[in-house]
């Protein structure tokens, strides 16, 4: 289904002057989709809102995001709109809920009240696994979150599965890994990228915490923008569960925290030394997604990490320059 010729829907992208989620619905524009978005600029930039796009600031749990849904009747709603900081969800669990559940359970009604065709929910496979057994983590492997964060994205799915059964809203949820690229603040596992970025370009040494053999799976945003859009079309399983609905976005490799700073520096050519501090409580010492299913989709990751680490600091390198002369 996702390679037939393609028909303009209405498509809403919740989250969409943040980083990946801009670059989704600019996919969607490109594509001659008509696309809103809906976002609160907690995190995201207005500067990353796609040209043709029609843009509301409200946040995700307001009543107003419901009558949208009702009034355009989406063919397609893309929910990237989250509270994505671990750190924040243990300190404040609440606010992560009232984001991550409250939020989504208020899209999910209007949904389900205007006969929404699909949504396309972004999960954490960084997350919801927890400490795994097998890597990389097929999408069977056990769910076992360590964090509210982790407790509220797995909820979100529990819920799609219920509003499907009961309700017959379809929907498929993508399990990202650490999605890093173009746009990419310093925040959640992938900010790793961007703070590495912003400390070369000043001459800093990079801190790593602990002895940075911790691995991490690492996808580019351009990668995460196909498997977006594929989701969005492709015909999916009747079986019933999670895990027949979700699709995990990855590269299926492990990649340390020393061997992301030394392919960044060797990219971009700047060398500025190391500085180790203690480890930080709670942290996964690995992680890797497995990918066979969505592969067999017609998704694969394309660019090199070297090629997408050139192109992420290139980026940053080009906003520090565009401030500097502004």
């Amino acid at each position: 289904m996702e390679n037939m010729p393609h028909k303009s829907r209405k498509i809403l992208v919740t989250g969409g002057a943040g980083f990946i989620g801009s670059h989704v619905a600019g996919a969607h524009v490109d594509r001659g989709d008509r696309v809103w978005i809906v976002d609160d600029l907690s995190s995201g930039r207005l500067a990353n809102v796609p040209a043709g796009a029609e843009f509301h600031e409200l946040d995700i749990a307001d009543p107003r995001v419901g009558d949208l849904i009702r009034r355009v009747g989406f063919e397609v709603i893309n929910h990237h709109a989250a509270q994505i900081d671990v750190r924040v969800s243990v300190a404040d669990p609440a606010l992560d809920a009232r984001v991550n559940v409250t939020g989504l359970l208020n899209i999910l009604e209007a949904a389900r009240e205007s006969g929404t065709g699909r949504i396309v929910f972004v999960s954490s496979g960084g997350v919801v696994y927890g400490e795994p057994h097998d890597i990389p983590t097929p999408e069977d492997a056990p769910k076992q979150p360590l964090s509210p964060y982790g407790v509220t994205k797995l909820a979100g799915e529990h819920y799609l599965s219920y509003y499907r059964e009961v309700h017959g809203l379809d929907y498929v949820a993508l399990r990202y890994s650490n999605v890093y690229g173009p746009r990419q603040d310093p925040h959640g596992e992938a900010g790793v990228v961007a703070i590495f970025s912003q400390r070369l370009l000043r001459g800093e040494p990079l801190t790593i915490y602990g002895d940075g053999e911790q691995t991490r799976d690492y996808v580019y945003v351009g990668d995460v923008v196909r498997a977006n859009l594929i989701a969005a079309r492709m015909d999916l399983p009747a079986a019933p569960g999670l895990d027949a609905r979700a699709y995990n976005v990855g590269t299926g490799i492990e990649t340390t925290v020393n061997r992301l700073a030394d392919v960044l520096e060797e990219s971009v050519g700047i060398h500025t030394g190391r500085v180790f501090e203690g480890a930080r409580p709670g942290e996964l010492r690995r992680s890797a997604l497995a990918t066979a299913r969505f592969r067999e989709r017609g998704w694969s990751p394309a660019p090199s990490l070297r090629e997408g680490l050139a192109a992420t600091f290139e980026h940053i390198a080009s906003r520090v320059e565009a401030m500097t002369i502004a």
